[in-house]
């Protein structure tokens, strides 16, 4: 299965592969350089359809547990100031997604969106410091049923020229559901209460909407 925000980029891929194939058969007659040819095609479109593949996910609903919202490899676990919304410290765990993962972004917890906002920026790599700050990225805020705010940031990096945000003022969030995605890598940021358990550790890697973050 191929995540909608795929489906456009994945038909003129597969165009420009197929009439790419046509013309080098047509063109090359040196046999190596047509194997070679032909195998760099493949490999191009096996890499655009890994990349916008969406798995399902068995996601199981726990009201006391935060989700990751996304695959990849967790890079940072500290306290910090977050000067968006919450404004005090929280506990940032960021979650790096390498070209190959899953760029689902998912909700990490259910409960109502109480904030949802879009930032221009630049395009660092993901893992630099400022990129939460200055980066291309998305702010959503849900609050769940006993009003525990947990805060994500989907960030550009310095492939990802796209963020798709589907989380909208008051709309219901299901945990493990689909919240957007990252066009061609990037990190996600979780902002979560101090108070939270953390069960991930650093280079842990993780799945979208299966592996526990934290417990509240």
């Amino acid at each position: 299965m191929f995540h909608k925000e795929g489906h456009k980029i994945i038909l003129i891929t597969l165009i420009i592969v197929i009439a790419s194939v046509l013309l080098v058969d047509h063109f090359i007659i040196n046999s190596w350089l047509k194997i070679m040819l032909f195998s760099l095609l493949t490999v191009f479109l096996f890499l655009i359809l890994q990349f916008f593949r969406n798995p399902k996910r068995n996601t199981i609903t726990n009201e006391a547990a935060v989700v990751s919202p996304v695959d990849g490899k967790v890079v940072v676990i500290e306290e910090v100031y977050e000067p968006e919304y919450f404004k005090d410290k929280r506990i940032q765990v960021s979650v790096f997604m390498s070209p190959i993962n899953v760029h689902v972004t998912r909700y990490p917890l259910s409960g109502k969106v109480v904030f949802s906002k879009y930032h221009p920026g630049k395009y660092l790599v993901a893992w630099h410091p400022k990129a939460s700050e200055e980066n291309e990225r998305t702010t959503v805020v849900v609050e769940n049923k006993n009003n525990i705010k947990v805060l994500y940031r989907q960030i550009a990096g310095a492939l990802a020229k796209r963020i798709i945000n589907y989380a909208k003022l008051d709309d219901t969030a299901t945990q493990g559901s689909d919240s957007g995605f990252i066009k061609f890598g990037s990190r996600v940021d979780l902002y979560l209460p101090l108070n939270s358990t953390i069960k991930v550790q650093l280079n842990q890697k993780v799945r979208g909407g299966e592996s526990i973050i934290s417990e509240m």
